[in-house]
């Protein structure tokens, strides 16, 4: 292994622990309803908001094989398992990788 490997892995696991460590000691002073915690909250939802949107219409990789309407019909439905399931996040995430793999090799 070259030295330049262990380098960057050492460089980015500090970053990374550091940030952690940082993170656990500043969250003591941190009450959950100020309006910096529902901020940065907000921040976080929406980030992923947009992620998961840009994954769903400009997808990469092997998503992109999908039909656009399979896709939206299987967002719908694990939208709606989330709910049925008491904002369950294990159920829709299951079903939408089962789901969009069938539908995809029935339909393509």
């Amino acid at each position: 292994m070259s030295s330049s490997i262990v380098f960057a892995i050492l460089v980015t696991s500090l970053a990374t622990y550091l940030s952690r460590f940082l993170g656990v000691i500043s969250s003591e002073k941190i009450k959950e309803t100020s309006k910096w915690f529902r901020w940065f909250n907000c921040l976080a939802y929406s980030t992923l908001a947009a992620l998961i949107a840009r994954s769903i219409i400009f997808p990469a990789g092997a998503l992109s094989e999908a039909d656009y309407s399979l896709r939206i019909v299987v967002v719908i439905s694990s939208i709606l398992i989330f709910y049925f399931t008491k904002r369950n996040l294990v159920y829709p995430t299951v079903f939408s990788a089962i789901i969009l793999a069938l539908l995809n090799g029935y339909f393509a």
